[in-house]
């Protein structure tokens, strides 16, 4: 995932250098342009003479898809994702440093500050990039016809309007800072089936809950009660969007990351916070809960039909949130737009 800044200074640090035969050095580029100025520069040969592996530019070992680190392993990253099981391997541990810092890990086979390597070199970036754009491929006019999908591309289904009544379990209930890749974890497995929602809705929860797919399937979906942070990490809109299809009506949690919440909002999932974080304590795995939502008003109340209490949620949306709730999520918004044009 790296920039054209990152990947001259890569090339500089190693020009002339071997890397440890204790590790392996991998370069993801950002892009294949950045991979072509490098290349154009004639940088990239210092990469390669180095002893690096040159990957497909892409979201590949940063989803777990090639590279995953060997079991309990190490493994130092530049780009932005170290959650767990985010490699691809549950069991490794995934530390998020500089390029610079990588370079002196990958040169000296272990952890090494970067000053030992010298001075740092002064980058210079181009006047003027080129600009490789002729793989993209666009239709001379508007396609009107029958899309084709092979085996492995579903529909998206269509998601109704939410109903001003909603009953149903708790799923599961979770602690804090659960992640996307918690929710949707990642990995070659998982992410080939992205574009068959049903499929990879199988592994919503899979470490966390493996029975947890089915269980909303044959409650005929339900809730789910998280603590703080709930949706934290990657904007990855299917830990929103596989949870909708087995589904889960909302989430009722401590707080919510910011990207996550947006994405439950899309994709038709009712957001809900504590309006007291103590009552979170109440409300357990298993248990009935009902709800009103006619108006989507700020301040609601839930009875907890097992037992027979109730407590207080908000609903902290923007009014054009709260339309997006309303007719089922934006795909649902989009398709009723272009009807009435």
């Amino acid at each position: 995932n790296s920039s054209l800044r990152d990947l001259k200074m890569v090339a500089a640090l190693l020009k002339g250098k071997k890397v440890s035969d204790k590790v392996s050095l991998t370069i993801s580029s950002g892009s294949r342009q950045v991979l072509e100025n490098l290349a154009a520069s004639g940088e990239l040969v210092n990469i390669i003479q180095a002893g690096a592996r040159i990957l497909e530019n892409g979201c590949g070992p940063c989803i777990g898809i090639g590279q995953a680190p060997p079991t309990n392993a190490v493994s130092i990253r530049t780009f932005n994702r170290n959650f767990k099981g985010r490699s691809g391997t549950q069991s490794a541990q995934i530390y998020l440093a500089s390029p610079e810092t990588a370079v002196a890990a990958a040169l000296y086979g272990e952890i090494t500050d970067p000053r030992k390597m010298g001075e740092c070199p002064e980058i210079t970036l181009p006047e003027k990039v080129i600009v490789e754009d002729s793989m993209f491929i666009f239709p001379d006019k508007p396609f009107t016809g029958e899309v084709r999908r092979g085996p492995n591309i579903k529909p998206l289904p269509n998601f109704p309007p939410i109903t001003s009544r909603l009953t149903g379990e708790v799923l599961l209930k979770t602690g804090d800072n659960v992640s996307t890749d918690d929710i949707l974890p990642g990995g070659s497995q998982v992410m080939s089936l992205r574009s068959n929602i049903p499929e990879i809705s199988k592994h919503v929860f899979r470490y966390v809950d493996s029975g947890f797919a089915g269980r909303a399937l044959a409650k005929g979906g339900g809730f789910i009660v998280g603590g703080e942070n709930y949706g934290q990490g990657s904007s990855r809109e299917h830990a929103a969007l596989a949870p909708k299809y087995l589904g889960v009506k909302a989430v009722i949690a401590k707080s919510f990351a910011r990207i996550h919440l947006a994405n439950l909002v899309n994709f038709g999932i009712i957001p809900l916070t504590f309006a007291d974080r103590k009552d979170y304590i109440d409300v357990g795995q298993g248990d009935s809960l009902e709800l009103y939502v006619k108006g989507l008003k700020r301040n609601l109340c839930i009875k907890n039909v097992t037992n027979g209490l109730e407590f207080s949620v908000e609903l902290d949306l923007s009014d054009r949130e709260k339309d997006l709730l309303k007719i089922g999520g934006k795909l649902a918004a989009i398709k009723a737009k272009h009807a009435k044009n």
